[in-house]
């Protein structure tokens, strides 16, 4: 996992728990949006699993950065502003037959 270097998250790796005092801070001061906000929209959205989530800093934005393994076995790299939520990029193989508004 990554860490957070931005807005004063230092060396914060997400894990399962995201437990650590400066994650849980930005989010209570809406600097950040929590991750659970960002993986319902995902899976309200996307057929997969999630195997990799970083929190990082993208040309001087923090931001999520989720890979999904799809049904087909691909990986799929989703970024999300994580001041907004927006989702910023997505990259990868047959994206559209991951999505859940499409036949199967």
């Amino acid at each position: 996992m990554a860490c957070c270097l931005a807005t004063g998250l230092v060396g914060a790796p997400l894990g399962a728990d995201e437990a650590r005092p400066e994650l849980r801070e930005a989010v209570a001061e809406g600097r950040i949006v929590p991750l659970t906000t960002i993986l319902d929209w995902l899976d309200e959205r996307y057929r997969g699993q999630v195997i990799e989530v970083e929190l990082e800093v993208h040309d001087d934005e923090l931001v999520y950065e989720i890979d999904l393994l799809g049904p087909s076995g691909q990986r799929v790299e989703f970024l999300f502003d994580a001041a907004s939520g927006e989702l910023r990029s997505i990259r990868g193989v047959n994206i559209r037959e991951m999505r859940r508004d499409q036949a199967r």
